[in-house]
C-alpha cells in the first residue's frame, strides 16, 4: 500500500513539475529616454530596472524609481525630476501587461522571436495603455527582451514651458532587459 501511495504521489508531483511556470526576473534592466526636441539633447537611462516576466503566461512588468535616470547634465536631471516628473511626489513608473504571442516562444530552444506585448504604462500617476512589438531572445535557457515605442508626453499630465520647443512632444523609450 505505500509503494502504491508513494508512486501516486510521484506522478502526482512530476505532473505539476511539467506544467509549472517559470518566472524569470532581473532588478539591472535598463530604460532608456529621448525627448531632443531642440538643439540640446534630452535623453537618459536608468540601469536599475526592476522586472520579471512569466514564461507561460506571457506576464510582464517592469518597475523603476524615476530617480535612477541618469543624465549628461546634472542641472537636467534636476529639472526633469522637480518642474517635469516631480519625483517626490511619483517616485516610480511601471508597466504591467502581457506578451500576447508568448505561445510562439520556445523557452527551451535558443532563437530569436518578435512579439507584441500589450498593456498598461503609469508615468507621473497617470495610465495609459501601450502596444508595442519587441525581440525575445532565449540563450541557454535565459530569456532578454529589447522594444522601443513613442508616449506623448503630455499625455502622462506632465507639463512645462519647453514641451514641444526644446523637448520633444513625444518620447521614444527603449527597453532592454536580460533575466535570470
Amino acid at each position: 500500500m505505500k509503494k502504491i501511495i508513494l508512486s501516486i504521489t510521484m506522478i502526482a508531483v512530476g505532473m505539476t513539475m511539467a506544467n509549472a511556470q517559470k518566472l524569470f526576473s532581473t532588478k539591472a534592466g535598463q530604460i532608456k529616454f529621448n525627448a531632443t526636441g531642440g538643439v540640446e539633447k534630452i535623453a537618459a537611462v536608468n540601469n536599475q530596472v526592476d522586472s520579471k516576466m512569466v514564461d507561460k503566461t506571457g506576464q510582464i512588468v517592469f518597475s523603476l524609481l524615476v530617480n535612477g535616470f541618469i543624465f549628461d547634465n546634472q542641472l537636467m536631471k534636476d529639472h526633469f525630476e522637480e518642474n517635469y516628473l516631480e519625483t517626490t511626489k511619483y517616485s516610480k513608473a511601471d508597466f504591467k501587461g502581457f506578451i500576447t504571442n508568448i505561445s510562439t516562444v520556445d523557452f527551451s530552444k535558443n532563437g530569436k522571436y518578435n512579439v507584441t506585448v500589450d498593456g498598461s504604462l503609469t508615468i507621473h500617476g497617470v495610465t495609459q495603455k501601450v502596444s508595442t512589438a519587441g525581440t525575445l531572445t532565449i540563450a541557454n535557457g535565459k530569456p532578454s527582451i529589447v522594444g522601443v515605442f513613442k508616449i506623448k508626453i503630455k499625455e502622462y499630465g506632465i507639463t512645462g514651458l519647453y514641451i514641444g520647443e526644446k523637448i520633444a512632444s513625444e518620447a521614444e523609450i527603449s527597453v532592454d532587459c536580460k533575466y535570470d
